[in-house]
């Protein structure tokens, strides 16, 4: 599960509902892992409260904050029998910089390659793909280094990821990526939203907002002639729109029968408390480090 970030945890909750049911429901056993964040434990105690209300009440958080404590076997050792992993928000070049080549980022491999779900929201979405978007401005125009990419742990090769994605005008920085590497899918989600794949290909979109695709696959492109951070030319990108319910397969880059419609809660959600705000806060800089004052 892809989650584009702040997604609602204290109203209708449709997209953890939506990972609570395929990790298991009340038998699920969950990992919460909040590496990414700034934020002290208050962030792992408003995931376990949702997820409790949700009736998954067997949760446990692992935290490597560095890639030692990512080899600690005791650390490794809390992802055997999980059901579900969900990675928080935050900056996604900590969490990558952590786990990614080390024992307890196999370890979440290992979890999914068994069939646990493994979902992540802001920072915990960008990660799951193999090539990482890093960290860059936001805008709609494309722009020589505009952004740059850095190693995921590659749960699902060939696609680019960014989240906050209509929120923070992050369009230009992901055609940016495409543009330097036209052979990935480009991968957009909105807050409160998650493209749900299964089978390795098969998307589903959840939530209040949209997942866009960008699929340069033939686009042409002056990335080996544009300097410093000129505007970029990208030109035959295919764009797709997903709303709720939209199905695609991500290895044809086709879409599916059942378009659209499929809305299961679109109630407003409960206005967020200080805590929610901070969490959906975390990464807006689109830099590689946090400025301390929006930490």
């Amino acid at each position: 599960m892809v989650i584009g970030g702040a997604e609602d945890k204290t109203g209708p909750r449709q997209v953890l509902a939506r990972f609570a049911k395929l990790a298991g429901g009340a038998a699920a056993k969950v990992a919460v892992i909040a590496t990414a964040s700034s934020l002290g434990e208050e962030i792992v105690d408003a995931y376990r409260e949702a997820f409790g209300k949700l009736g998954v009440t067997d949760v446990v958080a692992p935290r490597p904050h560095t890639r030692a404590d990512a080899a600690e076997p005791s650390l490794v050792a809390q992802l055997r029998d999980v059901t579900g992993i969900f990675m928080t928000g935050g900056n996604q070049s900590t969490l990558s910089g952590v786990v990614t080549g080390t024992p307890f980022g196999g370890a979440i491999r290992a979890a999914h390659a068994r069939g646990a779900v493994v979902g992540g929201t802001s920072a915990g979405a960008s990660v799951q793909s193999e090539h990482m978007i890093a960290f860059g401005p936001p805008g709609t125009t494309p722009k020589m280094r505009g952004a740059q990419m850095s190693a995921g742990l590659g749960l699902l090769p060939g696609l680019v990821i960014d989240q906050h994605f209509d929120q923070r005008n992050r369009y230009g920085r992901l055609l940016t990526l495409i543009s330097h590497a036209p052979h990935l899918l480009g991968m957009g989600v909105d807050e409160d939203t998650a493209a749900v794949v299964t089978q390795g290909h098969l998307l589903e979109v959840v939530g209040r907002g949209s997942v866009t695709l960008f699929d340069g696959n033939a686009m042409t492109s002056n990335v080996d002639t544009a300097l410093g951070s000129a505007p970029l030319l990208a030109s035959g990108v295919v764009l797709h729109s997903l709303p709720a319910g939209s199905r695609f397969d991500l290895a044809a880059r086709t879409l599916l029968p059942g378009v659209g419609g499929h809305l299961d809660d679109l109630r407003e959600p409960r206005p967020r408390g200080k805590l929610e705000r901070l969490i959906a806060a975390e990464g807006a800089t689109g830099h590689a480090r946090p400025k301390p004052s929006e930490e």
